[in-house]
């Protein structure tokens, strides 16, 4: 029998990985998994901010744990992966979250900066997909990988922004999606890719208060920058039986800023 929409989205006695979930754009997305019936575990680098997550998730009524990584080593990402697993009996979705950026312009930009944002927006996300994958997602013939890439993988900035190793790296993550879903569809392994415009976060702080939260607003043609629901719909689609026959895209989620810039 064909199921309901509301069967579709219901996550229930599934299991979620988080990744840079203890705050912005990760967490939003780890309550959007928590809230449609997923268990969740959370990770970052900092304890503290991992705990205040969790209490903010168990006070919506998700039943979320965390374990405190730094994405950008393979021996914690491996631990990671593994102390998963252990703990929570699956990963039946992955959302690698966790990123870095740096401002320099190209000619200045050093050189242990580059390597820092790629290790961690490329790197760390390979290294995770490819634990959970080998060790539990293909022998199971499921999984929904999401990755968030940005609008910056699209093209260039805005005069004034200087982040070509974020750049890059995100436009690295666009393909990383699509070649990993094409290799691992045939394990039913979906892989997809949000690319998020300007959200207010701790990452985006310096750039909103150089460029002006509202010069980035009039940019975008529903004038105004995301929020703290705009992720939300697409994280579920993406990692529910609603969006099963979708894999290898990516989607803007910027307001309409993308269309008006070429990316």
């Amino acid at each position: 029998m064909t199921r309901t929409i509301q069967q579709l989205f219901d996550l229930k006695g599934q299991v979620a990985l988080v990744t840079g979930g203890s705050r912005g754009l990760g967490l939003q997305m780890a309550h959007a998994l928590g809230e449609a019936g997923a268990r969740v575990l959370v990770t970052a680098r900092k304890a503290g901010e991992l705990e205040e997550a969790v209490a903010q998730l168990k006070a919506a009524g998700i039943d979320a744990q965390w374990i405190a990584a730094d994405c950008a080593q393979e021996a914690d990402i491996h631990r990671l992966a593994a102390e998963t697993l252990q703990r929570m009996g699956a990963v039946d979705i992955l959302v690698n979250n966790a990123g870095a950026a740096w401002g320099a312009p190209a000619e200045d930009h050093p050189i242990e900066a580059w390597d820092k944002v790629m290790n961690l927006n490329v790197r760390g996300y390979f290294i995770l997909s490819q634990y959970l994958a080998k060790h539990h997602m293909i022998a199971r013939r499921k999984g929904s990988i999401i990755n968030v890439a940005s609008i910056a993988g699209l093209g260039g900035n805005p005069r004034g922004m200087n982040t070509i190793a974020y750049n890059t790296s995100k436009g690295a993550v666009i393909n990383f999606t699509r070649a990993l879903a094409a290799e691992w569809g045939p394990y039913g392994i979906r892989v997809n890719a949000i690319c998020p415009g300007f959200f207010p976060s701790k990452m985006t702080k310096g750039t909103l208060e150089a460029l002006g939260e509202e010069r980035l607003a009039q940019h975008a043609p529903l004038g105004r920058l995301g929020d703290d629901e705009d992720l939300k719909g697409l994280t579920l689609l993406y990692a529910s039986d609603a969006g099963k026959h979708i894999t290898g895209q990516w989607l803007a989620v910027d307001g309409g800023v993308s269309i008006v810039t070429g990316g």
